[in-house]
C-alpha cells in the first residue's frame, strides 16, 4: 500500500516511488510533520519530536511547559495560539478575531485521486496509480472543518497536496489565507532556487543560501507572472544536476500566489505555498466550502536533473490532457514578426505556400484579423473578421492554406477588451474596475470581468463561433495585461477581495468549455510569451509560447530555466529573423534552428524573403526535426552545461529505452587561442555503443559519460552543434 496508518502511534506513512512522507497526530490532535525524503521501509520514530521548556514559546496546555506549537514541526499551522511563525491559513470570525484551533477529527485512505471542482489538477487514469489520504481537522468552537488531501503516486516521486475549508458553523467566516501546503523541516541546511524574470526575460534561475527569517516570492499581478514563477525548490548545498537532495514545489495555479520560506530561532525551516493572501479575502457562509489549488511536491535524491524529469513526466502524462497530450506537435510558421498588423489574404497565403514548400505543417495567423485591428489600440473583444484585410472572410483564407495541405491556426486574446471596441461600448461595466476610479490600461486594453458568468458565456459564444466557422486546428490564446483596479460591478462590498481568484476560476471555466467543445484543436497558451507559464495552463493547453523574446542567445537561458520544472513538449520555440526584433542580435540560421529545435519547432519570419540558401537550410532543419521530434518532445531531458554559469550551454534528449539521443552544444562568444572544450554526456546506457551520425564515430555510453566528447573548434561568436546518437 502507498499509504499506511499506525493506529497505536497515530502515524501516517505515505510512500511514492522512492519517497517517504510521514505525519503524526500528537498531543490531543495536533498534526506534526516528521519526515519527507528518501523512501524508507518502515518508520519507527527514530527522529520523534522532542520537547523542552523554551523561554518565550507559550504553552497551549498550561500544565505542560515543554509543549508549544512555536517549536512543533507542523502540517497545517495557524497563528495566534502559541505559534509565531508564518501560518498556513488564517480565518476571521464575525467578532473580528482570527484565532482558530484545528484538531484531528478523522481520516480516510482511498485508491486513486479525486478531482478538484473548478480547478486544474494532476490526475490518474487507473486507481492503481495512486492513493489519496484525506485528513479532517476541526475547530469545534466555530465549526470550521479543514480537509487536507495528499495523493502519493506509485511510479513517480510525487506527492500532491490541496486543502478545502468548510464552514459547518452558524456564522459567516472570512478566509484570509488558505495555503495549499506547508512543510516544516527540522534543519536549515538548504539553498533556495526560484525562477525570476521579466517580459522577454522569463524564468532565470536564482539560487541563494537560506537566511534566518522569512524569504519569499509572490505575484500580485493577477497572473502567475513573468516576474516570479509559482515554483520553489529547497536543495542541499552540495546538490547539483546529477546528485544531492532536491525538494521541488510547484503550484497548479495561474493567479496571485505566494511561497515563503522561514528559518526560525531553532534552525528549523518552514515552507508554505498557495494563493497570495495579499488583497485576498473569501467570505465563507455557513454550508459553503473553499477549495485551494493543488501543490505538486517532488523529491529527488539524485539532483536537480532527476527532480526535473519527474516534473516533466508527471506533467506530460498526468496533467496535460486531450488528443494532443501524446501527439507530436506540428512545425508551424507564424506571421507575427513577418507582417505584424500589416497583412491581407494574399500575403498570408504566400507565406503559407512557401512554408509548405519548405516542409512546414501549420500556418498561424496572429493578431490583427478581427474588428478594426490595425494596431493595438482597438477591437479586442470584437471577435468578428475584419473584411478590410480579409474581404472574402476567414473561411477563404483557411481554404487557401488547407489547399496547400497545411493546417491553419489562429490567435485570440479572449480575456481582454479594448476601450475602442463595440463590446466595450455595449457593456462598459464588463471590465475589471473600481467605481469612480480611473481605469489604468496596459497595451491600451482592459481586462474582462471573468468573475461574471454572463461575461464568460459571451466569450465562449464568440470564440466558439469563429472556431466553428472553419477547420481551425490550432489556437494561440494570449493574455497581454496584468490586473489593476481589481473590482467587479456585481460583487458585494465584502466580496471585492475575491475578484482576482474568481477571475482565475472564470478563466478556467471558459478554457475548460472551449477546449472540451473543440477537442481537435491544439491550444497553446501565451501571456506576452511566458507570463503565464504554469501548471494550471498546461491542464487546459499542453504547450505555452515560452517567451516573446525569440533571440537564440536569450532563449538559451529562458529555455534552460523553464526546463527546471516544465517539459520540453510544453515549450514553443521559433526561428525568427535577424537582426533579432527584441535585442537586435545577429545569429546564424543554423544556431537559431538548433535552439528552436530544442523545443516545439516553429518559424516566425517572412519565408518569402529568404534566399535560396536560407530556404535550403530551413528544408534541412525541418527534415531533421521531423526525425528527432518524438525524442525532443517526449524523451528524457538532461541539462549538461548552464548558460547561467559560463560561455557554454549544453543539453541532451534521451529515449526511454536509451537507444537514441540528441545532443546540443552552444557557445556564445569566441576567444582567440581559447582552450579545447569537451562535454560529459548523461542518461546513456553504459553498455551500449552509440554511433554519432554527424561525426561518423562510435563510442560506448560509459566512455561518453565518464570521459566525454570533444566539441570541434569553430571560429566566430554564436556557434552550435546538434548531434544524433543511435545505439548499434
Amino acid at each position: 500500500m502507498a499509504i499506511t496508518f499506525n493506529k497505536e502511534t497515530k502515524t501516517f506513512h505515505l510512500k511514492a516511488k522512492n519517497t517517504s512522507y510521514v505525519i503524526q497526530v500528537i498531543n490531543d490532535g495536533y498534526l506534526a510533520h516528521l519526515y519527507w525524503g528518501k523512501k524508507i521501509n518502515e518508520y519507527n520514530h527514530s527522529n520523534k519530536v522532542r520537547f523542552r521548556d523554551r523561554g518565550f514559546s507559550p504553552n497551549p496546555v498550561p500544565s505542560d511547559r515543554t509543549f508549544s506549537l512555536d517549536t512543533l514541526p507542523q502540517e497545517y499551522p495557524a497563528y495566534g495560539n502559541t505559534d509565531f511563525r508564518t501560518p498556513a491559513y488564517q480565518v476571521q470570525l464575525e467578532n473580528g478575531s482570527t484565532i482558530t484551533d484545528l484538531r484531528y477529527l478523522s481520516h480516510t485512505i482511498v485508491k486513486g485521486k479525486p478531482t478538484l471542482e473548478g480547478l486544474p489538477a494532476t490526475y490518474v487514469e487507473s486507481e492503481d496509480e495512486a492513493e489519496t489520504l484525506e485528513i479532517l481537522l476541526f475547530d469545534e468552537l466555530i465549526g470550521l472543518k479543514v480537509k487536507l488531501l495528499y495523493t502519493a503516486y506509485a511510479d513517480l516521486d510525487v506527492i500532491t497536496r490541496s486543502v478545502q475549508l468548510e464552514n459547518e458553523g452558524s456564522s459567516n467566516l472570512k478566509v484570509l489565507k488558505a495555503s495549499s501546503m506547508n512543510v516544516d523541516f527540522q534543519d536549515n541546511q538548504f539553498e533556495m532556487i526560484t525562477l525570476y524574470g521579466a517580459h522577454e526575460r522569463e524564468r532565470f534561475i536564482n539560487r541563494t543560501e537560506l537566511r534566518y527569517g522569512v524569504q519569499s516570492i509572490e505575484s500580485r499581478r493577477g497572473t502567475s507572472s513573468h516576474q516570479q514563477n509559482p515554483f520553489v525548490s529547497l536543495v542541499r548545498k552540495d546538490t547539483k544536476e546529477d546528485h544531492g537532495d532536491a525538494y521541488g514545489i510547484n503550484l497548479v495555479y495561474s493567479g496571485n500566489f505566494e511561497a515563503s520560506v522561514e528559518v526560525d530561532q531553532f534552525d528549523c525551516t518552514r515552507l508554505t505555498m498557495g494563493i497570495n493572501s495579499f488583497d485576498f479575502t473569501w467570505l465563507l457562509e455557513p454550508g459553503e466550502t473553499f477549495t485551494g489549488p493543488e501543490a505538486v511536491l517532488v523529491y529527488s535524491s539524485n539532483g536537480l536533473g532527476a527532480m526535473s524529469r519527474t516534473f516533466h513526466k508527471l506533467y506530460r502524462t498526468r496533467l496535460c490532457r486531450g488528443e494532443f497530450r501524446d501527439q507530436e506537435r506540428p512545425i508551424l510558421i507564424n506571421n507575427w514578426e513577418a507582417t505584424y498588423f500589416d497583412f491581407n489574404e494574399e500575403k498570408s497565403t504566400d507565406i503559407a505556400r512557401k512554408g509548405k514548400d519548405l516542409g512546414i505543417e501549420l500556418f498561424v495567423l496572429d493578431d490583427g484579423w478581427f474588428g478594426k485591428r490595425d494596431d493595438d489600440n482597438t477591437s479586442l473583444g470584437d471577435w468578428f473578421v475584419d473584411k478590410k484585410k480579409l474581404p472574402n472572410g476567414l473561411e477563404s483564407l483557411v481554404d487557401n492554406v488547407r489547399n496547400t495541405d497545411m493546417q491553419f491556426g489562429l490567435w485570440f486574446e479572449p480575456e481582454m477588451v479594448s476601450e475602442n471596441s463595440d463590446l466595450f461600448r455595449e457593456h462598459p461595466d464588463w471590465c475589471i474596475h473600481v467605481p469612480d476610479r480611473k481605469k489604468s490600461t496596459g497595451r491600451n486594453q482592459l481586462i474582462l470581468d471573468f468573475s461574471r458568468k454572463e461575461v464568460c458565456d459571451e466569450m465562449i459564444n464568440r470564440i466558439s463561433m469563429i472556431l466553428s466557422s472553419a477547420p481551425i486546428t490550432y489556437v494561440k490564446w494570449d493574455m497581454n495585461r496584468h490586473m489593476t483596479e481589481a473590482g467587479s460591478a456585481t460583487l458585494s462590498a465584502e466580496r471585492q477581495r475575491e475578484v482576482a481568484h474568481r477571475f482565475v476560476l472564470g478563466v478556467y471555466r471558459v478554457m475548460d468549455e472551449i477546449t472540451t467543445k473543440f477537442p481537435h484543436v491544439l491550444f497553446e497558451s501565451c501571456s506576452g510569451g511566458g507570463g503565464r507559464f504554469d501548471p494550471g495552463m498546461l491542464y487546459y493547453m499542453p504547450q505555452t509560447w515560452t517567451s516573446d523574446n525569440t533571440d537564440a542567445i536569450s532563449r538559451l537561458k529562458i529555455q534552460y530555466g523553464t526546463s527546471l520544472v516544465y517539459p520540453i513538449s510544453s515549450m514553443g520555440a521559433h526561428v525568427s529573423d535577424v537582426p533579432n526584433h527584441q535585442v537586435n542580435r545577429i545569429t546564424s540560421l543554423e544556431m537559431r534552428g538548433h535552439v528552436a529545435m530544442s523545443g516545439n519547432l516553429g518559424y516566425e519570419l517572412d519565408l518569402t524573403k529568404m534566399t535560396d540558401e536560407e530556404q535550403q537550410i530551413v528544408v534541412d532543419q525541418v527534415e531533421y526535426y521531423k526525425e528527432i521530434r518524438p525524442l525532443i518532445q517526449f524523451g528524457d531531458f538532461y541539462r549538461l552545461l548552464s548558460p547561467f554559469e559560463g560561455n557554454y550551454t549544453a543539453w541532451m534528449f534521451v529515449s526511454e529505452d536509451k537507444s537514441e539521443a540528441v545532443f546540443a552544444h552552444f557557445r556564445v562568444l569566441d576567444e582567440a587561442n581559447s582552450a579545447f572544450v569537451s562535454v560529459k554526456l548523461q542518461g546513456l546506457d553504459p553498455d551500449k555503443k552509440y554511433t554519432i551520425a554527424e561525426l561518423g564515430e562510435s563510442y560506448y555510453g560509459d566512455e561518453l559519460m565518464n570521459v566525454g566528447i570533444n566539441i570541434p573548434k569553430v571560429k566566430g561568436d554564436f556557434t552550435s552543434v546538434m548531434w544524433r546518437l543511435k545505439a548499434e
